[in-house]
């Protein structure tokens, strides 16, 4: 058996795999984030390794599976994040995660260091506030006590291997989502980190996510009732990882759409994918030698969580099921638009200062135009990545969905609309990202290789579109484009005002 972890947002998923991938069963343990004016958002390290373990204990107890029966573990994870480790690789500080985006100054003197075009053309990325590398950088200058004691960094599933095995690791998925990694030569780039004025010694080496990173120490095993000296796979970052688990593993297996807190479109590719307008981005691939070009929104599903948690009686309980289904219900918005942008935005228009927005609001509108004013905002904002894609050469025909979302028959409904082309949900939905490190865990112990992915999970539902709808929300989606290019000054200088405490 194979364990997998994946740490999200809003908790940690485990699950039990056969040691083919297949899965046994999965249980999610909940923590907490901590999101606040400013462009806040942080996390405690110590919740992550208390829901391992807790998650841990949890399926083996379910299951009944016997420790002598786990082969290995492996860990998924959220990217993009900042975690600064002490001399004795305590955490200095919480984490800034991937949602943060203070550290726009940070990002402005690398561009200014750099060029935005040669720093996408070396990073695969553009030079942003949600980066590692930034948030590193806005600690040393805002905090200088916590710079005094920081020796090491890292993102979220480094941080666990690093508990799991006593070493401190990444792997080219992780690192590639960090803005300090020469993308060309798969190494830390010299160039941006003299830049950003940061020791690489600060940075940890960089392995492939299919290597075995260590051996699960006593200390860890006891904490997790399992054996010591299990083997630990490095894993990934959780965008590649859900690539994985979608089948996604060469350019043949088309694309697909992840629909959780931060949402993304992506496809495997063999190089490099570069915008002209530097719209997209490309991680490294879990699989070596391989690529993942990617567009991600930061408020996809948290958009669609937020409306459903204001409209609740019960914010804590809200039932966002049927609140989309309602919201499917023949429900014509009309010329009422939502920009998704409740924490700023990454892929297609990157700004930190954008906000979401409601824009053509009337006395009729009810809760159901609201919701579906949501759905249809992020799909809009999902398509202009789509066109993104096309004009640098992709051929996207269908859509294949994974993430919480993908659970939605209404949601995704009305992707295929807004799109123009089949989405398609697969049987492994919500466990995309935790089957997609269970498979390269299995890679990396010689037990599977990667095509073995395509065969564990299967087409479900295929919604296709309709042609008049599509017609329709062709022209919706100029007006939508028109919508944010309206507000983005008043965006810049209500931030600006927020900043100067006016």
């Amino acid at each position: 058996m194979i364990i997998a972890h994946d740490l999200g947002t809003t908790g940690n998923k485990a699950s039990l795999h056969h040691d083919d991938g297949r899965l046994v069963a999965s249980v999610t343990v909940p923590y907490p984030a901590r999101f606040a004016a400013g462009g806040i958002a942080e996390q405690n390290p110590e919740d992550w390794w208390n829901a391992v373990v807790d998650a841990t204990r949890d399926l083996l107890a379910r299951t009944g599976t016997p420790p002598a029966q786990v082969a290995g573990l492996v860990v998924s994870g959220q990217m993009m994040g900042a975690v600064l480790l002490d001399a004795d690789g305590q955490p200095a500080r919480p984490a800034i995660i991937w949602a943060d985006t203070r550290a726009g100054a940070q990002q402005r003197e690398l561009e200014s260091a750099l060029g935005a075009e040669h720093a996408y053309q070396l990073l695969g990325h553009r030079l942003n506030p949600t980066y590692s590398v930034s948030k590193i950088m806005w600690v040393r200058d805002n905090e200088p006590d916590v710079w005094q004691r920081v020796r090491r960094v890292c993102v979220a599933k480094d941080f666990i291997v690093l508990r799991l095995t006593g070493r401190l690791a990444t792997d080219r998925s992780d690192a590639s989502g960090t803005n300090a990694y020469d993308q060309r030569a798969g190494t830390w780039s010299t160039e941006v980190l003299a830049a950003a004025r940061l020791d690489p010694a600060l940075f940890p080496e960089i392995l492939e996510s299919t290597s075995v990173a260590g051996a699960l120490t006593p200390t860890a095993a006891d904490a997790l009732g399992l054996a010591a000296g299990t083997p630990v796979v490095m894993g990934g970052g959780d965008g590649p990882m859900a690539a994985v688990g979608s089948g996604v593993v060469s350019p043949e297996d088309g694309a697909y759409v992840c629909l959780g807190t931060s949402s993304w479109i992506s496809f495997a590719s063999d190089e490099p994918l570069l915008d002209r307008q530097m719209r997209t981005f490309t991680f490294d691939n879990v699989v070596p030698r391989s690529f993942v070009p990617t567009a991600t929104m930061q408020a996809g599903g948290a958009s669609v969580q937020w409306i459903a948690e204001a409209l609740s009686p019960d914010p804590a309980r809200p039932d966002t099921g049927r609140f989309a289904a309602e919201a499917a219900a023949d429900v014509d918005t009309e010329e009422l638009y939502f920009l998704p942008y409740l924490l700023g935005e990454r892929s297609p228009i990157w700004d930190p200062n954008a906000r979401g927005a409601f824009i053509g609001l009337g006395r009729h509108h009810t809760r159901a135009h609201l919701m579906r004013a949501v759905l249809e905002g992020t799909a809009f904002n999902l398509l202009t990545c789509i066109h993104a894609f096309r004009e640098s050469g992709a051929v996207i025909e269908r859509m294949d969905a994974v993430g919480g979302g993908a659970q939605s028959d209404a949601y995704l409904a009305v992707l295929a609309d807004v799109w123009g082309i089949p989405v398609r949900r697969r049987t492994v939905v919500g466990e995309a990202n935790s089957l997609g490190a269970a498979v390269t865990a299995a890679v990396g112990l010689g037990l599977a290789d990667f095509s073995a992915a395509r065969a564990l999970s299967e087409v479900t539902a295929e919604f296709t579109p309709d042609a008049d709808r599509h017609t329709g929300y062709a022209r919706r989606h100029a007006r939508f484009t028109e919508a944010y290019e309206a507000l983005a000054p008043w965006f810049a200088g209500a931030q600006h005002n927020e900043k100067e405490g006016r």
